[in-house]
């Protein structure tokens, strides 16, 4: 059974930093690539930042670059988002998601987390 626990939500303020974790079980990790994607009420789930199996390619949704940072580690089966110098809007539930294939569209995406909310205020 594949899960995908999320973890590290939680209030920051505006300029501050948040550091997400995803642990997963139940799968060959280094045969997935491994994303984030965030909700926010009322909206779609939109994509954060992709990271390949092998660490050779990464990805970050625009308005994030320079801010936010992914990163995993194989041996412990995790995916990190680094989140710095938040903005109110970057407000949501993030997800992280596991997909066989290299992907920033969420069908694209086999397995997902239930979440973990990121509360910023100004």
């Amino acid at each position: 059974q594949v899960q995908l626990v999320e973890s590290g939500g939680g209030l920051a303020q505006a300029g501050g930093s948040l550091r997400l974790s995803c642990a997963a079980s139940g799968l060959i990790f280094t045969t997935y690539h491994m994303g984030w994607f965030r909700q926010a009420p009322g909206k779609e789930r939109e994509f954060v930042a992709v990271i390949s199996w092998g660490v050779s390619s990464i990805s970050h949704k625009d308005s994030v670059k320079g801010r936010f940072s992914i990163s995993r580690d194989n041996a412990k089966n995790t995916v990190y988002l680094q989140m710095n110098s938040l903005k109110v809007e970057d407000a949501a539930v993030y997800y992280c998601g596991a997909a066989i294939r290299y992907s920033t569209a969420t069908p694209d995406y086999d397995y997902w987390g239930t979440g973990t909310l990121v509360t910023v205020s100004s």
